[in-house]
């Protein structure tokens, strides 16, 4: 008898279909390009993971991401906005995400960050059914950076800004935030080899291993006890590894500033920054908004600084209220 299990058994793991290592999917979700059943939209050259809620010819609310390199999942409460009269868009940015990926080069040259200005730029035309629609930007750490890149170029198009803790909007400032808030320098060669063997990855696509290795990292930025105060790990479909250390390097090598003309947008914004974030607080908050002639200041109690997950409930309410105001 139970030799013929052991046979049985046997003779079932024999017969299960071995999945070719380098099957998309296998080791992080397919990209919209690998999959044509994710909500999709051709975009400025790229393919871009994108979802809608509301009434397409209500006043936009555009929910950007941060990283570089992140994702929208965690801000999908967002979408409760669409009840309140806003067409709410959520969007994967240029190879992050569920977005198509693209080659490293992409990031390499001058104008890498205005390419993303430009897919934002891009995104907003699409949807935008007539110009004096009204368009508001709710932005969550490099996102929030990226939004005021935008504005910083076009005034004229944004109706109101919820920045939620920028880390900086020159890259000196960035720089000194990320320095404090202990952000790993991803694929460290010795701490890879050590964590991952190669033979693990092998014939396997080097864009998806990236990835796959980036979403550990996120375990310790977020572990107990973290400098920026989050309560643990929030949901991310992919971690953009690639669109992430390009970004960064291109920063380094080239810096950039924000600043230069946000002088000229007299429109309150909305400044969020979370209680619990040690690298952060007041005074830094402070600092990051002072090109913006005009600010209202808030803080989000008993969070760090994914607050838009984690600190949901507060966003929203002060947010609402905001947007409320200028809609």
């Amino acid at each position: 008898m139970n030799r013929l299990m052991i046979f049985t058994l046997l003779l079932s793991l024999l017969s299960c279909k071995m999945e070719d290592p380098a099957t998309p999917g296998l080791l992080v979700p397919k990209t919209v390009d690998q999959d044509p059943a994710l909500p999709q939209l051709a975009i400025n050259g790229t393919l871009l993971h994108v979802e809608t809620f509301g009434k397409a010819s209500d006043p936009l609310l555009v929910l950007i991401h941060g990283g570089p390199g992140g994702d929208y999942r965690s801000l999908l409460q967002a979408k409760v906005f669409a009840s309140k009269g806003y067409f709410v868009i959520f969007y994967d940015q240029r190879g992050t995400g569920l977005s198509q990926r693209v080659d490293r080069s992409v990031f390499a040259g001058a104008d890498a960050i205005q390419l993303m200005i430009d897919d934002l730029g891009k995104l907003i035309e699409h949807f935008q059914v007539v110009n004096t629609q009204k368009v508001f930007l709710m932005g969550h750490s490099w996102g929030a950076m990226l939004a005021t890149a935008f504005v910083n170029q076009h005034p004229e198009k944004i109706s109101g800004v919820v920045l939620a803790e920028p880390g900086g909007f020159t890259w000196t400032q960035t720089e000194a935030y990320l320095s404090r808030s202990n952000k790993i320098k991803l694929f460290s060669e010795a701490l890879n080899n050590a964590l991952y063997p190669e033979q693990f990855f092998a014939g396997r696509n080097e864009h998806e291993v990236l990835d796959y290795k980036a979403s550990f990292f996120g375990s310790f930025e977020n572990a107990p006890g973290n400098t920026i105060g989050n309560a643990g790990q929030y949901p991310s479909w992919r971690n953009g590894a690639v669109a992430f250390s390009a970004l960064i390097d291109n920063a380094e090598q080239r810096g950039f500033d924000f600043t230069t003309n946000l002088q000229q947008y007299p429109t309150k914004i909305l400044f969020l920054y979370s209680e619990l974030n040690q690298a952060y607080q007041l005074e830094w908050a402070k600092t990051v908004a002072a090109p913006y002639p005009n600010v209202q200041m808030e803080t989000i109690k008993d969070s760090g600084h994914e607050m838009l997950y984690f600190g949901w409930d507060h966003v929203y309410t002060k947010s609402l209220t905001y947007l409320n105001e200028l809609k």
